[in-house]
């Protein structure tokens, strides 16, 4: 096996080989950082690279295992950690001048959990300003790149982490998704990335009761989302959803398709989906009533005007948390956060209220068409990945249309995945998204999984 081919395997075959002494975690930690270290100038992954200290790390590891120590699920297997979210004695920034010097005090909950899982973090990745957008440009760390083309961007808002991924550089991520800011990336370069259900990953951002923001797991394989995920669910007392929600064993359940019935949305909202990822996105649910799924087109107008809804609540919360840092910090501060704080000033409390009533009624509309369907389909974006200067701030029609697939399960809170559906003609990767009801990860996870064997887009690799 060269190199190449290591940084290429997936967590749970590594984690397996580790523990069965076939490969060092010396071994592995070293190819994916020297092919870090190659392509770190030409994509900008990286907030923060701790190249050094996942050595010493790697060390320590192999260590371990030689002595024959306990060792845990992910004991060797390189991670990276999206810059907005801490990590103890690190610097916080979340892509923005403001922060850069900000250091965590201590861990986040589920960076605590992959590390005595046994990961190695090999650094902090890249995000626009605050995480919101889904491309990833930031004043603090620069632009990033999708190694499938130089010129178009690997999503956002975890864009770093989805380009490292797409490139070879470790087999794991954790992101955040505020808006479609890991599914975003997961259909921009090529990989599966899932939003859990609100209470799933415990979330230890301000808004702890009206919680639109999720920490969650990217990779290249399905099981590899599902095993991190296994590692990063589980109850934490700060997190109030998380508290009555299981923990949660690793394993896809395999237990086929048939007879499932999956809503199908081709055209999401009062947005059109461009042709070819319709195509795309459409052939990957017919596989599935191939299998024997029963789906059914669908059109509901509880889609049909949820951008303002999410984009008042949005900005409202940039508006309040960043509001302060404009006037110190001007044109040091991305023009569309200044943006987004502006329009979130607009509100009054009555209009913010108002949003959050009819963030419950779109709740409610969407329990009831799980009365009807399993789990529904979507494109994860309505067109292929975007040019590095296409905006995509969450306060822009941009943003309203190319994303209209992944906000307002933001707002619903229910568990939604993107999996890879195909690359377009100029070889550009397409995901296609599947929504369950509150807690259905599995069944999100088998139908991927299911999606992935019939469909092995994760083999290709990026021309770089």
């Amino acid at each position: 096996m060269t190199d190449l081919d290591l940084c290429y395997t997936p967590a749970t075959e590594l984690a397996r080989r580790i523990a069965a002494r076939e490969v060092s975690p010396v071994e592995v930690t070293d190819a994916v950082l020297a092919r870090a270290e190659a392509l770190e100038p030409t994509l900008n992954m990286f907030a923060w690279a701790q190249f050094g200290a996942a050595r010493e790390a790697a060390k320590a590891a192999e260590a371990a295992v030689m002595a024959g120590a306990p060792l845990g699920p992910l004991h060797g297997v390189p991670i990276t950690v999206k810059d907005n979210v801490a990590i103890a004695g690190l610097p916080l920034a979340q892509g923005s001048a403001a922060f850069k010097e900000t250091v965590a005090p201590a861990d986040a909950a589920v960076v605590a959990r992959v590390k005595a899982a046994g990961a190695i973090i090999i650094g902090k990745t890249n995000l626009p300003e605050f995480a919101h957008k889904v491309l990833t440009d930031s004043p603090a760390f620069g632009v990033t790149r999708s190694p499938w083309n130089l010129e178009y961007t690997p999503g956002g808002s975890s864009g770093g982490a989805s380009a490292a991924l797409a490139a070879g550089v470790a087999p794991l991520a954790i992101g955040t998704d505020g808006g479609g800011s890991i599914r975003c990336p997961a259909s921009c370069a090529g990989l599966a990335g899932i939003k859990v259900t609100l209470g799933r990953i415990p979330q230890e951002s301000p808004d702890g009761f009206a919680n639109y923001s999720f920490v969650g797991p990217l990779a290249r394989r399905v099981a590899d989302v599902d095993l991190l995920m296994s590692v990063m669910a589980g109850p934490l007392a700060a997190d109030p959803f998380s508290i009555a929600v299981p923990a949660i064993a690793p394993g896809v359940p395999g237990g086929g398709v048939n007879g499932l019935r999956i809503g199908w949305i081709e055209h999401f909202g009062c947005y059109r989906t461009d042709a070819e990822v319709a195509r795309l996105t459409g052939a990957a649910v017919q596989s599935l009533a191939a299998e024997g799924a029963i789906v059914e087109p669908l059109h509901d107008a509880c889609f049909d005007d949820v951008f303002d809804t999410y984009t008042t609540i949005a900005s409202s919360a940039h508006a309040a948390r960043y509001g302060h840092l404009v006037e110190r910090w001007g044109d040091r501060m991305t023009p569309s956060i200044r943006d987004s704080i502006a329009k979130g000033r607009q509100w009054s409390s009555a209009e913010w209220m108002q949003a959050h009533d009819k963030r419950t009624r779109l709740f409610r509309a969407v329990q009831t068409l799980f009365e009807r369907f399993d789990l529904l389909a979507t494109p994860t974006m309505t067109a292929p990945p975007k040019r590095l200067d296409a905006g995509g701030s969450i306060a822009t029609e941009m943003y309203a249309e190319w994303a209209a697939p992944l906000y307002p399960f933001n707002l619903t809170a229910h568990p939604a995945m993107s999996v890879p559906a195909g690359f377009t003609l100029d070889g550009l990767p397409v995901g296609l998204q599947l929504v369950g009801p509150w807690l259905a990860e599995k069944l999100l996870l088998e139908v991927a999984e299911q999606i992935e064997a019939s469909h092995p887009h994760h083999e290709r690799r990026p021309p770089i």
